[in-house]
């Protein structure tokens, strides 16, 4: 396995724009123990938010200094972490409980009946959830969100900028990419109320297939690198009619949201609680917008990930794990008293 080798962009204010590079400490045997070594496992629960069915996955640390909240993409299957999670718990020793919630409705289960939920109505539910779990606890809070998950972390940050003290978008998704073809194939999709049905009828088709051959279906076509974590994934979550429906109908309102430009006066006004990984060639947080916010938030922490991990970067042990050690490198660079 290569060792990672990312460089660490942190801008600052100049009068011309300027580059300090930070090269992230590489430790290529940390990562292959860690991903050798029986870790920490992550446990599962549902719980009721705001009267709304959840599915959180959770690891609770005993020598608590803060606590980390991780808010997934679209799939919002938080399954799909569970990988990047535990290895994000060792990576930093143990000092902190990690609670990662899922989307609404993008479970095994239909709990709500077939009712699709918003973009708007999802960021609800997790403002929901801190104030329900998590605002009473006594440490600080770090966002960490994937892709979507970053611009709704940017809402919460905003709503609980007391208690949040740091917030890391991964391959972020803050805003829409005219120039992508994908991304406008995909909004056509999601658009349609009945192309979005057929396609979810069709993908929720693969639930006659008995489980064994489902997997082996993935893995020799979608996943065919994909861990076996990514993989069950796919096969208890996504073969649902609901939630592709609810993928989609989310889709549809995070088009018409982020065809706005980001709100950069917020994000100047807290730039040195920010932190963005960017993909090399990611269209959903492109790196026009890794410039963009060089320029309008230079005081934000900015990096790429230059190890081709992809934006689906937690399908694969590899990617969770080089994208965990990143995490608690940054978490523990700027919270020096951690280590």
């Amino acid at each position: 396995m290569s060792v990672p080798s990312l460089i660490d962009y942190r801008l600052f204010s100049s009068r011309r724009r300027r580059y300090r590079l930070n090269r992230v400490p590489e430790d290529m045997e940390s990562e292959k123990g860690l991903m050798n070594n029986a870790k920490t496992p992550v446990t599962s629960r549902l719980s009721r938010v705001s009267d709304l069915m959840t599915e959180i996955m959770e690891i609770q640390a005993e020598d608590l200094k803060f606590h980390v909240l991780f808010i997934p993409g679209n799939p919002g299957v938080v399954p799909f972490y569970k990988d990047f999670l535990e290895s994000l718990y060792e990576f930093l020793d143990g000092n902190a409980s990690i609670t990662a919630i899922g989307q609404i409705s993008q479970t095994s289960k239909d709990w709500e009946s077939g009712r699709l939920f918003s973009l708007q109505e999802q960021i609800d539910h997790k403002v929901n959830f801190i104030r329900q779990d998590i605002e009473g606890v006594k440490v600080p809070i770090i966002l960490v969100a994937h892709s979507i998950g970053s611009y709704i972390s940017l809402d919460i940050l905003r709503k609980f900028s007391e208690k949040v003290v740091y917030c890391i978008g991964l391959y972020p998704f803050l805003t829409l990419n005219k120039q992508s073809t994908k991304q406008s194939l995909i909004g056509k999709l999601a658009a349609s109320s009945v192309l979005s049905a057929t396609a979810s009828f069709l993908i929720a088709s693969l639930r006659l297939l008995p489980m064994w051959a489902a997997r082996r279906l993935v893995s020799n076509s979608l996943g065919a690198s994909w861990s076996d974590t990514a993989v069950q994934a796919t096969c208890t979550h996504l073969r649902q009619y609901h939630t592709m429906r609810n993928v989609l109908y989310m889709a549809m309102t995070e088009f018409r949201e982020l065809a706005a430009e980001p709100d950069w006066e917020f994000m100047r006004e807290n730039q040195t609680r920010l932190a963005f990984l960017f993909g090399i060639d990611d269209h959903w947080g492109p790196l026009q917008l890794f410039e963009e916010i060089s320029k309008l938030a230079p005081g934000t922490s900015l990096s790429i990930e230059r190890e081709g991990h992809t934006h689906a970067f937690c399908c694969t042990v590899a990617g969770s794990v080089w994208v965990a050690q990143h995490v608690a490198t940054l978490i523990k660079n700027r919270f020096t008293h951690l280590q």
